[in-house]
């Protein structure tokens, strides 16, 4: 089972000053050799296959691909292994940042 998390420096809602821009999640994941940024992010399901519009920054982990997604100065990521939640905390500490349930 996935489990959403939110990685965000205005937790409360009352710091809008230290909401993270997607230039500075642009130039860090710019020198991270295993992301790459893309405006879209794709997926199959048995019956279809989805496109979800946005800011993506895409992790390749052996054969997987796990999307973090830049939304209104934060990212979200879906847990659902223990590496996806490592590599969280590590981008977070990066930031500086919380990371938050939900």
């Amino acid at each position: 089972m996935n489990t959403r998390y939110r990685i965000t420096r205005n937790a409360d809602g009352n710091h809008p000053d230290q909401v993270m821009s997607v230039d500075e999640y642009k130039s860090y994941f710019g020198t991270q050799p295993d992301f790459e940024y893309t405006k879209e992010y794709s997926f199959r399901s048995a019956e279809t296959t989805m496109t979800i519009q946005g800011d993506f920054f895409l992790w390749h982990v052996g054969e997987a691909t796990i999307p973090f997604r830049y939304y209104e100065g934060d990212l979200y990521v879906a847990v659902s292994h223990e590496i996806i939640f490592q590599k969280m905390i590590e981008i977070a500490e990066h930031f500086d940042a919380q990371y938050i349930e939900g």
